[in-house]
């Protein structure tokens, strides 16, 4: 479940954006996941749940898509598996070259801005017993995004709170993790309120 070698949000983007260049094509979820290696559970929810907050999730489905990925890529983690693996639908499923360009353009500057405050810290958090605590959380906010679809920007809104638990695991800041957790436990209160309060 480590992850070394000094990795940034914005080293993720990077590679994204190089994959995505070229000529316009379709790129699968193999080919995102080869790119950032079979190893990278974070990079691999991070570069998802980016995606899934900028204009390129503008498909139907996509917000419930992003939640599967994510929901057996945190499974494996609970189970401590050592490389990850996804079912044959989901690495056939495909986005336009272009759409992920533009997600990345998009997302580049807030990434490069936050990329800054990353820094190893409270790593507590991200070691056994305590580990397990974020990671039941992502894993019952992704069984629920596909009935996020409803709710207009509440499945981007879950994807921006996975990314950030995402990015604090890679860059091994325990004080971000801790704050997606946070965030991640008001989210249920913001649905309710939307459904009842109004």
């Amino acid at each position: 479940m480590n992850e070394t070698g000094g990795p940034t949000l914005s080293g993720v983007l990077d590679q994204m954006e190089h994959l995505s260049g070229g000529a316009d094509r379709q790129i699968t979820v193999e080919e995102i996941i080869d790119c950032l290696g079979k190893h990278s559970f974070a990079s691999t929810i991070l570069t998802f749940s980016l995606i899934s907050t900028s204009p390129a999730s503008g498909i139907p489905g996509f917000t419930a898509f992003i939640g599967l990925v994510v929901l057996f890529l945190v499974v494996q983690m609970i189970f401590g598996r050592e490389s990850l693996w996804l079912p044959g639908f989901i690495m056939r499923r495909d986005i336009a070259a272009k759409k992920l360009r533009a997600g990345v353009r998009w997302l580049r500057r807030p990434v490069d801005f936050v990329d800054q405050y990353l820094h190893q810290r409270s790593t507590f958090i991200l070691h056994r017993p305590w580990i397990y605590l974020p990671l039941l959380m992502v894993m019952a906010l992704s069984m629920f995004m596909p009935f996020m679809e409803l709710v207009p920007t509440s499945g981007s809104i879950a994807s921006a709170m996975i990314a950030i638990f995402a990015a604090g695991y890679l860059m091994r800041d325990g004080r971000v993790v801790i704050f997606s957790m946070v965030l991640m436990s008001l989210l249920p209160v913001g649905v309710a309120w939307f459904f009842l309060g109004r």
